[in-house]
């Protein structure tokens, strides 16, 4: 009889080294739900400059395809300075285009910095002199290449390039696109 009353004892509960089993267990998978919201967050916010990087890209692009369709400049000025062209080498910072519209250009020298609006002030009403900003340089260029097609001298390859750091992130953006001498 005192060993079925023992057998009985046993079974009725847990011990409290199953307890604090449970307990780490429990902490362990909480932890791990944090950090897995905690980086959602970080890549959430990454997605701002991300959208940035795209717009900045494309405008790029399109500036360049107004000037060769409005005849602003020549097949031959569409083109990086070390091939004859307009267009600045290497990263550049990201300028308010000059009069022509034209980024990364020779003429951008000297331009103020662009500013993005983030966000609407206190009045929350966008457009209007209280908006949020933010200046993307230093942290961000914008590096404009030309490339030849072999064996069609009226067909370039745009390579758009945006790279920015935010926190210890590096990150990059890459816009490709074509152009051809015929508006």
């Amino acid at each position: 009889m005192k060993s079925s009353g023992m057998k009985n004892r046993r079974n009725s509960g847990f011990t409290l080294i199953e307890a604090m089993i449970s307990i780490l267990v429990l902490s362990i998978g909480i932890l791990a739900l944090g950090a897995v919201y905690a980086q959602g967050i970080f890549y959430t916010s990454l997605s701002q400059f991300d959208y940035i990087a795209d717009k900045k890209a494309e405008q790029a692009v399109e500036a360049i395809f107004t000037a060769r369709d409005t005849k602003i400049l020549s097949w031959s000025d569409i083109q990086n300075v070390s091939q004859g062209g307009v267009f600045m080498d290497g990263p550049q910072p990201i300028l308010v285009p000059g009069a022509d519209g034209l980024v990364g250009a020779q003429n951008d020298a000297g331009a103020v910095h662009e500013l993005v609006i983030v966000g609407p002030g206190s009045d929350g009403v966008f457009g209007t002199a209280d908006d949020e900003t933010i200046d993307v340089n230093p942290w961000m260029t914008r590096t404009i290449t030309f490339s030849p097609i072999t064996n069609e001298p009226n067909l370039r390859q745009i390579t758009i390039t945006i790279d920015y750091k935010v926190g210890q992130s590096k990150r990059s953006y890459t816009l490709v696109s074509y152009i051809s001498a015929f508006a």
